[in-house]
């Protein structure tokens, strides 16, 4: 074998419908780390791969909340195995995309899974919860029922490549939604990577999309997407935030601003995306 044969470089794609798609335009980016050396390429995602991840979504969410809430915990807790099978790899992405120290990477991995399994054990408790049986004046029983939001599109953190989408994802998709996640151009691939085990487990396709590119092109369409039903804009560019969330008005989508990775911000999360079904019910004789 030659001693000089060109390395074959990696090229990250997206993950629509279950599916590791190349950009509709076909145009690609590097990620390099904070030396500057070269990572890989990823897919830039443009305008229509984002509606095309929407239709998927909307497609896919459904099928996931007619699933019982005790089987989304069980296909969250196992991507969580998988995630803890991969752990060495995700943290060497991590670390190499944050150029953060291997014992960090590593704590910062743990952390995420360990939020992901707190998820998996929220599905069957959120009715529970964010529901409850009314009082009223007659015979009849009256409950209020959360419900999913739908469609959900978040912008990842730019920073916490791993441990920081892992609330903006699993905090809807515990709820029943389906999510659009634009990862975080200058670190995707931790990203990526937890894309690849979604679609190899039990995951159903559409459920999880995630889409490499550059925030400035594709936010504003996000904002502007008439079947996306709730935005999450706690970690976009703070000089666009506003704009992001006035744009979202015109379609009524429910909004999130926090960014704190805490369990109460967890749980606001996950509160902004679901709506409230009352139900009225006869009482028996």
């Amino acid at each position: 074998m030659s001693e000089n044969r060109l390395e074959v470089r990696k090229t990250y794609k997206l993950l629509m419908n279950g599916a590791f798609p190349r950009s509709e335009s076909g145009r690609t980016y590097e990620v390099v780390d904070a030396e500057g050396t070269f990572i890989a390429n990823v897919a830039q995602a443009s305008r229509k791969d984002l509606r095309d991840a929407v239709v998927a979504a909307r497609a896919a969410q459904a099928k996931w909340w007619s699933q019982s809430a005790y089987n989304r915990g069980q296909v969250i807790y196992r991507l969580a195995e998988m995630a803890e099978s991969r752990h060495d790899e995700i943290a060497e992405a991590v670390e190499v995309c944050e150029g953060v120290k291997s014992k960090e990477a590593r704590k910062s991995v743990s952390r995420g899974i360990d939020r992901m399994v707190w998820y998996a054990g929220w599905t069957d408790k959120i009715t529970q919860v964010f529901g409850g049986a009314n009082p009223v004046a007659g015979p009849f029983f009256n409950f209020s029922l959360p419900v999913p939001s739908g469609v959900v599109a978040a912008i990842a953190h730019p920073a916490l490549s791993f441990e920081g989408i892992i609330d903006m994802v699993f905090g809807p998709v515990a709820a029943g939604n389906a999510v659009v996640l634009l990862a975080s151009t200058e670190r995707p691939i931790p990203a990526v990577l937890l894309g690849e085990m979604s679609a190899v487990s039990d995951f159903p396709g559409g459920v999880l999309n995630i889409l490499t590119g550059q925030v400035e092109e594709l936010a504003p369409v996000m904002a502007s997407h008439e079947d996306i039903d709730g935005f999450d804009v706690g970690h976009a560019p703070e000089a666009e935030r506003a704009a992001l969330i006035s744009a979202s008005a015109g379609s009524i989508k429910r909004v999130f601003e926090g960014h704190g990775n805490d369990e109460a911000t967890a749980m606001r999360r996950m509160r902004t995306f679901i709506e409230t079904s009352t139900v009225w019910h006869t009482k028996g004789q």
